[in-house]
C-alpha cells in the first residue's frame, strides 16, 4: 500500500513468499499447486490490462468523455448518470483497473472542461470500479479467481450477478444524487465541448472480445484466449501505426503486478493452513437461505477492509474448498467486491484511484470518502445480497 519510492508491489510479495517457503510455512509442493490454478487468470489479467492502454491509445476513453460532455448538455446532474453509466460499463468489460487509471482522468477532465464540480463524478469512477465489477467474470481480478471454482459458465454467471449488479448501481446512484446534492445543484454550462469521431476499430475489437467471452465456452475457448487475441490485434494496428514501442507491449501487461498477486497466493497459503482458515471455516456457512448468505457477505466485506480485498478472495476461496456453494461463492464476490467502498484499505484500486488523482492535483478527503461509504456500502450489501437470493435456482 505505501510503495517507497514507488517500487511495485512484488517487490515485497516475491521475498515474503520466498520467506514464507524457507521456513515451511507452506510446502513447496502446495505453493507450486497454487501458482499453477491460477496461473490462466494472472494471463487474462495481463491481457486485459494490456487490452485497456492499447484501447486507451486510440483514444476510446477520449472519444468517451467528448461524449459524455455532449450528451449530458452541462447539467450536473445529467452528467453524474452519464457518468454512472460509463462507468458501469468500463468497468464490467475491460475490469475495474480500466476505470480507475483511465476514464476518472477522463471524467475529471470533462467536468473540468464543463467547469462543474468534478468530485462527484470522480467518486462515482472509485465506487463504480468496486461495485460494478460484480457483473461479468473479467470484471475484476476477484472473480476469476472464483470463477473457475464455480462450475458456471460465463454466460450462467452473468445471469445470476446481473440484477444484483443492476441494484447496487441504482443504490449508489440514489444515495450518490443526494450526498453531493449541493455540488450537482448548480448551474449549467455553457461550454461548448469539443466534438471528437469514434474510434471504430478499437471500439469493433472491444465488442468482438466481449461476444467472444459470452460464446466462448460454448467451443471451449477460455477468455484468456479472447482477451489474448484482442490485445494482439490492437498491439499490432498499434506497432504498425507506431503508437506504442515493443517493449511497451511487454510492460504494460504489468508483470510485476502479475509476480505481486503469485506472491501473494503463495503468502495467503500459508496464511489458511495456520489458523485463519480454521476459524473462518468456524463462522463461514456453506447454504444459501437468505441469512446465510447475508452472513457470507457480511465476512467477506470485513475481511477486505481488514486485510484488502484480494488477498480475502484468496483465504476465503480455500476455506470454501473445491467445490463450494454456488450461492456463497457469489455472496462472498458481492463482501469481497462491494465492500471495499467504505474504507480506502479495501481494494488496490481505491489505492490506485488516490494516486490517479493526486497526480492531477486532486487529493480526496478520507473523512468524505468514509462518510459516503457508510452511508452506500451496506445498503448495497444488503440489496444486492438480496437480490441474489431471489436469481438463485
Amino acid at each position: 500500500m505505501v510503495r517507497p519510492r514507488g517500487l511495485p508491489e512484488a517487490v515485497a510479495a516475491v521475498p515474503v513468499a520466498g520467506v514464507v517457503l524457507a521456513i515451511g510455512l507452506t510446502t513447496p509442493q502446495a505453493a507450486w499447486d497454487r501458482v499453477v490454478e491460477i496461473l490462466p487468470t494472472m494471463g487474462f489479467l495481463a491481457a486485459i490490462l494490456l487490452v485497456s492502454h492499447l484501447a486507451a491509445i486510440d483514444g476510446v476513453f477520449i472519444w468517451l468523455g467528448s461524449r459524455l460532455a455532449e450528451v449530458c448538455r452541462g447539467e450536473p446532474k445529467r452528467l453524474l448518470v452519464l457518468t454512472f453509466v460509463a462507468a458501469a460499463g468500463v468497468t464490467a468489460v475491460l475490469s475495474l483497473d480500466a476505470t480507475v487509471v483511465l476514464l476518472t482522468p477522463v471524467v475529471l477532465a470533462t467536468a473540468e472542461g464543463l467547469r462543474l464540480e468534478s468530485k462527484p463524478h470522480v467518486y462515482a469512477c472509485a465506487h463504480l470500479a468496486n461495485s460494478a465489477s460484480t457483473l461479468l467474470p473479467v470484471s475484476n481480478l476477484t472473480n476469476l479467481l472464483a470463477f473457475a471454482a464455480s462450475g458456471l459458465t460465463f454466460a450462467g454467471f452473468t445471469a445470476l450477478m446481473a440484477l444484483p449488479w443492476l441494484v447496487m448501481i441504482l443504490i449508489e446512484l440514489a444515495i450518490f444524487s443526494r450526498f453531493f446534492n449541493r455540488d450537482l445543484a448548480g448551474p449549467c454550462s455553457t461550454e461548448k465541448p469539443q466534438h471528437r469521431e469514434p474510434p471504430v476499430f478499437a471500439l469493433v475489437v472491444l465488442g468482438v472480445m466481449l461476444v467472444g467471452f459470452g460464446v466462448g465456452q460454448l467451443v471451449h475457448v477460455e477468455p484468456v484466449w479472447v482477451a489474448a487475441l484482442a490485445a494482439l490485434v490492437l498491439s499490432a494496428r498499434a506497432l504498425a501505426e507506431r503508437k506504442i514501442k515493443p517493449w511497451q507491449v511487454v510492460t504494460e501487461a504489468s508483470p510485476m503486478l502479475v509476480l505481486f498477486v503469485l506472491g501473494l497466493a503463495i503468502t495467503v497459503e500459508a496464511v489458511d493452513e495456520h489458523g485463519l482458515g480454521g476459524a473462518l471455516k468456524a463462522f463461514l456457512p456453506t447454504t444459501a437461505a437468505l441469512p446465510e448468505l447475508l452472513l457470507t457477505t457480511a465476512i467477506a466485506a470485513v475481511l477486505a477492509n481488514l486485510v484488502n480485498n484480494l488477498p480475502a478472495t484468496l483465504i476465503l476461496l480455500s476455506v470454501l474448498g473445491d467445490h463450494p456453494n454456488t450461492g456463497v461463492l457469489l455472496a462472498v464476490l458481492i463482501g469481497v467486491n462491494v465492500g471495499p467502498n467504505a474504507t480506502y484499505l479495501g481494494s488496490l484500486a481505491t489505492l490506485l484511484w488516490r494516486r490517479v488523482l493526486a497526480r492531477h492535483g486532486h487529493t480526496p478527503r478520507a473523512r468524505e470518502f468514509t462518510a459516503l461509504g457508510a452511508l452506500t456500502t451496506p445498503v448495497s450489501l444488503a440489496a444486492a445480497t438480496t437480490a441474489l437470493w431471489l436469481v438463485l435456482p
